[in-house]
C-alpha cells in the first residue's frame, strides 16, 4: 500500500495531483485546510491537504512447476503481502467511511450549511473544506444570509479554475459523448438552434448513432425543422466521408452512440471510429438524476477521449447538483451547458461557476427569510 501527502491551493488543483501521482483508484484518507508561508506568522495562505492511498498492483501470476499427472497451476507472488496490503486497505476503507459518517463539530450556523451541502450530495471532504475555508473569515457578527455568501464564495473559488460557459467554437466539430437515455440527442439539436438561430453560424449534423433507428430519425426531424444537413455514419470511413461533405461548415455536431457504459467495448469503438483529437471540442453528457458513483464511472470509462467540458442534463427533474459539484471539482472539468427540458431551442442555459454555487447554497441562505 502507497500512501501520501499532496497539497495545493484548491481542491481541484490537489486532485490533479493525487491522479498523477497514484491515478483515478486512489482512496481519499482526510482533507483539510492548513495555512503556509508568511512572514513573521502573518499574511499565510490557505491550501488545500489531502492524505491519499492506492493498493498496489494485482501481482504476476507465475508458473508453478507442474509435477507429473498435475495440470498446472498460477500462483500469486508474494501473496501473504499482497493479502496483507488488502487487509490494510480495507481497514483504511472501513476508517474513512466511519470518519463520514461523523458529523465534525461546528457552531450552529456552520452546522446547518455542512448539513445543507451533504443533503445537497454534495462529498464531505469537499463540504468540510468549504466550511474550514469560510471559518477563517467569518466575522462574530455575520448572520445566515452573510454567511451564505461566504459559502457561495467559497464554492466559487473551488470551482473557478475550470472552464465554464458557452465554447467557443474555434475549432470545427464538436462530438457529444455519453451513457445512452442522458439526452444527448435533444442537447445537440439546442446546440445547433442556437449556434444557427443566434450566432449565424453555417451548422451540420453527423450520426454515429446507428443502433437505435429512433435516434437517426429524431436527428432527422431537427435537421429539416432547422434546415441542416445531416450525415448517417455506420463505419469509420462513412464518418470521414461525412466530414469531408461538410468541411466548409462553420460547425459540425456529432451524435455519437449511447451504449451501456459498462460495456468497455463501447469507447474502444467510438475511437476506432472517431479521431477526438483533431480539430474537435468534446463533451461528456451526464444526467443530474444520476448518481455520484455513477458519474464517476462513466467518467472514468471515457478517460481515453480528451473531455474539454461537461453537459449536465435533466435539471428540471431533480432538485440536487451537489453531483456535478463533485465531478467539476474532483476532475477539474468545468460544465458548458445545463438543460433543463425538452423543448428544442429554450431549455438549455449556459452553466457558470458562480450560479452553480449559488443553487447549491441557494436552500440554506433563503432558510427563515419571509
Amino acid at each position: 500500500m502507497k500512501v501520501k501527502k499532496f497539497q495545493a491551493g484548491t481542491m481541484p488543483e490537489v486532485m490533479k495531483k493525487v491522479r498523477d501521482d497514484l491515478g483515478a483508484d486512489a482512496v481519499i484518507l482526510n482533507s483539510k485546510v492548513i495555512k503556509t508561508g508568511g512572514f513573521l506568522g502573518m499574511f499565510k495562505k490557505n491550501r488545500t491537504e489531502v492524505i491519499a492511498a492506492i493498493d498496489p498492483p494485482e501481482p504476476k501470476m507465475v508458473k508453478r512447476e507442474k509435477k507429473e499427472d498435475e495440470l498446472p497451476d498460477l500462483v500469486p507472488e508474494k501473496e501473504s503481502g499482497v493479502q496483507d496490503n488488502r487487509e490494510i486497505m480495507r481497514e483504511l476503507q472501513q476508517l474513512k467511511s466511519m470518519l463520514n459518517s461523523q458529523k465534525p463539530d461546528y457552531a450552529p450556523l456552520f452546522q446547518e450549511a455542512y448539513q445543507h451541502m451533504r443533503d445537497q450530495e454534495v462529498e464531505d471532504a469537499i463540504s468540510r473544506l468549504v466550511i474550514e475555508n469560510v471559518r477563517e473569515k467569518y466575522q462574530e457578527n455575520e448572520d445566515r444570509k452573510a454567511i451564505g455568501r461566504l459559502l457561495v464564495k467559497e464554492l466559487y473559488e473551488q470551482l473557478k479554475s475550470s472552464p465554464f460557459g458557452r465554447p467557443t467554437f474555434r475549432k470545427p466539430f464538436v462530438h457529444l459523448v455519453g451513457p445512452t437515455g442522458v439526452g444527448k440527442t435533444t442537447t445537440l439539436a439546442k446546440l445547433a438552434a442556437d449556434a444557427a438561430l443566434n450566432h449565424n453560424l453555417r451548422v451540420g449534423f453527423i450520426t454515429t448513432d446507428t443502433y437505435r433507428i429512433a435516434a437517426i430519425d429524431q436527428l432527422k426531424t431537427y435537421a429539416k425543422i432547422l434546415d441542416i444537413p445531416l450525415e448517417v455514419a455506420y463505419s469509420s470511413e462513412d464518418y470521414r466521408e461525412a466530414k469531408e461533405k461538410l468541411k466548409d461548415y462553420d460547425l459540425v455536431l456529432v451524435d455519437t452512440a449511447g451504449r451501456n457504459f459498462r460495456d468497455a467495448s463501447y469507447v474502444h469503438e467510438l475511437k476506432e471510429m472517431i479521431d477526438f483529437e483533431e480539430d474537435s471540442d468534446n463533451f461528456l453528457v451526464l444526467g443530474l438524476t444520476s448518481k455520484y458513483s455513477d458519474m464517476k464511472e462513466i467518467f472514468e470509462q471515457f478517460h481515453d477521449i480528451p473531455i474539454h467540458q461537461m453537459i449536465f442534463t435533466k435539471a428540471d427533474e431533480t432538485a440536487s447538483i451537489g453531483s456535478a459539484i463533485n465531478m467539476m471539482i474532483t476532475h477539474g472539468v468545468g460544465a458548458a451547458y445545463l438543460t433543463n427540458g425538452q423543448n428544442v431551442p429554450d431549455d438549455i442555459r449556459e452553466a457558470s461557476a458562480m450560479n452553480m454555487a449559488r443553487s447549491v447554497m441557494e436552500g440554506f441562505v433563503n432558510e427563515g427569510s419571509s
